[in-house]
């Protein structure tokens, strides 16, 4: 029996989503590193490229092989053009034109489209007063911790902007696409791997094709590091937790991950790169935490339960 979706999530859910909040943080870090050496569509295609050959690896590591039928590669090609092909392309664009952290900022809103996608295309991810407040009082925080700076230029290049938000609608559709590998019976390690190998099939060809790679000077090591960090972790490692937590809590628990993303970005600039911690981070993070904390809904339930005791009578 399938489990329901509209719900609360578990313990363990909610560590793989903090835990994936980490390391797709990490991915603006390492876009902003290999977009100085490398144009667009050539990093994109080298990140899901090398995710793949690691992701085939660990399955013959693990004696498992690739699924076979139309019905099946069909799915997987169209996730890959949804949650890797289209917004992978444009916020890695995006981020050439605008600063990182306000991209940052308008990725954050993809809870919202795929609160609104779900709605509309799903009967068991129906949209709540409750998750929509929480998904607004969470983007109020994103925008409050990467403060005032981060809005730099906003409006400035609408074209970049809009670019991100389209991706961001693009990743509210993927969600809800994606879970149909559930119900295909399809494992979380060999969706993954077949996402990025559909993917990789798609850009290879877009980035021969615009980039001309060949044409193009030798990086250095620290673009090569990035790329590499980019692939493994915030690609090939992120979608075997990304399609972990979208089998079992659903398309827009999943999203909630660009919410945590920020809070994710900065602690580790905090903790790697000896970054200062400032007020409106806290803050920010308080909001995020309030938006969760309505979304999940358990402690709005529990503190009405505690409202609701009846309070002993001293008098007797």
């Amino acid at each position: 029996m399938t489990p329901a979706i509209n719900r609360a999530m578990t313990p363990l859910e909610w560590g793989l989503l903090l835990a994936l909040s980490l390391l797709w943080g990490g991915s603006f870090f390492f876009v902003g590193v290999a977009v100085k050496a490398l144009p667009p569509f050539t990093i994109v295609a080298l990140r899901v490229g090398i995710a793949a050959l690691a992701l085939h690896l660990v399955l013959r590591a693990l004696g498992q092989a690739m699924p076979a039928g139309y019905r099946i590669w069909a799915a997987f090609f169209g996730m890959g053009f949804l949650n890797n092909l289209v917004p992978f392309s444009l916020l890695v664009w995006g981020q050439t034109q605008i600063p990182s952290g306000l991209a940052a900022i308008l990725n954050a809103t993809t809870p919202l489209f795929a609160v609104l996608v779900a709605h509309v295309l799903t009967a068991d991810e129906r949209m709540t007063s409750g998750r929509l407040a929480g998904i607004l009082i969470g983007f109020a925080g994103v925008a409050l911790m990467l403060g005032p700076e981060a809005w730099r230029g906003f409006g400035d290049d609408l074209m970049a902007q809009l670019a991100c938000l389209a991706a961001a609608c693009s990743y509210g559709f993927a969600g809800v696409f994606g879970r149909r590998f559930r119900r295909l019976g399809v494992a979380p390690l060999v969706t993954a791997a077949g996402q990025v190998t559909a993917s990789t099939a798609m850009l290879v060809p877009l980035a021969l094709l615009v980039d001309r790679p060949w044409q193009l000077a030798v990086p250095d090591i620290e673009v090569w590091g990035a790329v590499a960090a980019l692939a493994l972790l915030s690609t090939a490692l992120a979608y075997i937790m990304f399609f972990r937590i979208l089998a079992s809590a659903g398309a827009v628990n999943l999203s909630l991950v660009t919410l945590l993303v920020p809070p994710g970005a900065i602690l580790l600039g905090a903790l790697f790169l000896h970054e200062r911690l400032q007020m409106l981070h806290f803050a920010g993070m308080g909001l995020i935490g309030l938006g969760l904390a309505a979304i999940d809904g358990r402690p709005a339930r529990r503190l009405a339960s505690l409202l609701r005791r009846p309070r002993p009578d001293f008098a007797d």
